[in-house]
Formats: C-alpha cells, structure tokens, sequence
C-alpha cells in the first residue's frame, strides 16, 4: 500500500509538472506577444502579426516590432529562465534554501569585472564581455564561499547570505569606484538599475547557445542534483561522485548567471522565488525541478519587464527594483524560516 501511494504521489507530481511546462509555455507565447504591443508607442497585434510575416521595412512600427520590442522580450524570457535555473542548482547543490545569484555574490562579481573591462578594454566584443561575468562571477563565488568557511567546518544557509550580503556591497563598491575614476559610470548604468532596455539581436544571438547548452547541462545533472539535495554523504553512499557534480554544477551556474548578468544586470531574487514557488508545485524532484523552473524564470522576467513599461508610461521602471518589491518580503519570510540555523 505504501508502495502504491508513493507510485501515485511521483505520477501526481509529474502531471502537475507537465501541467506546468505546457500551460507555462502557452501563457508565455501570449504574454511575449502582448508584451510586444505595450510601450511608448502603443502597437495593435494585428501590426505585430503583420510585422512577423509580411514586414515593411519602411514601416515605423515593424521596425520597432523587429528591432527593438522582439529582441527584448526574448532576452527577458532567457534571462529569466537562466536565473531560476542557477537558483535552482544551486539551492540543490549547496542544500541552502536562501542561494540565490544575486544574494551569494555572482552578480556582483560579474558586474566588477564588467566595471574592469569597459574601464581598462573599451571597445571590446559582446563574447569577451560574458567571458569577464563568467570571471567575475566566479571571484564572487571563491570569496562568498571562502569567507562563509573561515568560521565552521561547514557553510550553514545564515553565514552564506550574510558573507554574500558582504562580498556584494564590497565588490558594487569597487565597481562603481572603478566606473566613476575613469568615466565609464554611462557604460554600465544598466548594470546598477538592471533591465533589458536596448537588448539587440546581436547579443541575442550570442547568449542564446550559452544559456540554452548550460539549460540542457542542467537538465542532465538534475537527477545528480536530487541525490545532492539528500546530503553529500548520502549522495556517496548511492555512488554519485560529488566532487565531479560539484564542479560541472558550478560551471552551469556560472554560465547561466554570468550570461544573464551581462545581458540584464544587477537583477537579483529570481533565483530565489521561482525555485521555491516550483517546489511548492511539483514537489522535490529536479528531475522536474529545473525545466519547470526555466519556464517559470521565463515568465516572470517578462511580466516584470512589461511591468516596468505600463507602471509609469512613458517611463521605465527599474526591473531590478520591480522584482525586488516581491523578492524582499520573500527574503525575510525565508530568513525568518532560518534563523535557528545563524
């Protein structure tokens, strides 16, 4: 009996998780859609329909359409798909239910190393600029990690936060330091507000073979990543090499947010939400876990963007500060959860 009501329960979590998948998929075609039609200059979605398959280069709203709308909610959808996932992994991996990109350091770390390379190589490629995140984002990890261990044997979820809260203001500093001194401050504003304003198909282009290889990377770490989420120990004692998964774990991670960081800036709490909010839904399985997540991630960065055009037309509304309104009361509710653990 117990045997079947656990069979029941994994086929219950997995339709709610195709469930999901599909109807998150249709509701992001419709949301990015809608999304198209909604700025300073409102369009009608028979012109979008019109801009898809019959396009007038001489017409002023298919090139907005084309040019400026289409690239953005796509890197929205990418971006927020890469953040959910990193989030996700990494509160697998490290069992910390509070890891999140922008909390542990990553995205301040790509941002310094951003600072470094418009400040010292002005004029360089859109491949060497994710190339310096996925650098500076590995220095936040090294520090955040390397701090949080200086005090106990093992990192509890508290120290994490706390050394991340630390490493990211002392990095952001630096960054804005090192933005002010050599007068490239313009050059990375997007970075400090965060948002996906002035995306172009180039960089679309770009970060899509990066954020889809480290996606399907970690789709196929998921079920390694469900044993990990046991504990190390009981991980080993199934077989599961955990240094190995540790490390490919970790590049996925720093692929997916140092892409995203270099496209978005300094967006943070996507990671932590979307993880949990799919937990909640189709139970803790990464197997499931993680292409819910992307799709979710997906969802949410689009409904903010197109937030952050209506709340004050014809104004933009940072996205970093949109989401946060959310992801802050979240925070401290999950701080709250875990301060026995400080």
């Amino acid at each position: 009996m117990e045997e079947q009501g656990k069979g029941k329960l994994q086929k219950g979590r997995a339709w709610a998780a195709w469930c999901v998948i599909v109807g998150g998929l249709i509701a992001l075609v419709l949301l990015m859609t809608f999304s198209v039609t909604k700025g300073s200059a409102p369009i009608s979605l028979q012109t979008v329909w019109d801009a898809l398959f019959n396009f007038d280069s001489g017409n002023t709203h298919h090139l907005i359409i084309k040019d400026v709308r289409m690239p953005r909610v796509i890197a929205s959808a990418m971006v927020g798909s890469a953040l959910a996932v990193a989030g996700a992994v990494m509160q697998g991996t490290t069992r910390n239910p509070m890891a999140d990109s922008g909390l542990l350091g990553l995205n301040s770390g790509a941002g310094f190393a951003l600072s470094i390379c418009f400040a010292f190589f002005p004029g360089v490629g859109y491949h060497q600029v994710i190339v310096a995140s996925f650098l500076g984002a590995a220095l936040g990890t090294v520090l955040v990690n390397g701090i949080s261990s200086f005090s106990a044997r093992e990192a509890k979820p508290m120290k994490l936060v706390l050394a991340g809260a630390a490493v990211s203001a002392l990095l952001t500093a630096l960054s804005q330091g090192i933005a002010l001194y050599f007068g490239v401050a313009q050059n990375i504003m997007f970075w400090t507000v965060g948002g996906v304003a002035g995306v172009d198909w180039q960089q679309v282009r770009i970060m899509i073979p990066w954020i889809v290889s480290a996606l399907m990377g970690a789709i196929v770490l998921s079920r390694s990543i469900s044993l990990m989420s046991l504990g190390e120990d009981v991980a080993k004692g199934l077989g599961l090499n955990t240094a190995i998964i540790q490390l490919l774990c970790s590049l996925v991670v720093l692929v997916l947010a140092g892409t995203a960081v270099s496209v978005v800036g300094a967006v943070g709490f996507v990671g932590l939400l979307i993880p949990h909010l799919t937990r909640f839904l189709v139970g803790v399985d990464y197997r499931l876990i993680i292409p819910c997540s992307a799709v979710l991630g997906a969802l949410l960065l689009v409904l903010a963007d197109l937030g952050t055009r209506m709340l004050n037309p014809p104004f933009e509304t940072p996205l970093g500060a949109l989401i946060a309104l959310v992801g802050v009361p979240f925070f401290l509710i999950l701080a709250r959860r875990q301060r026995r653990a400080i």
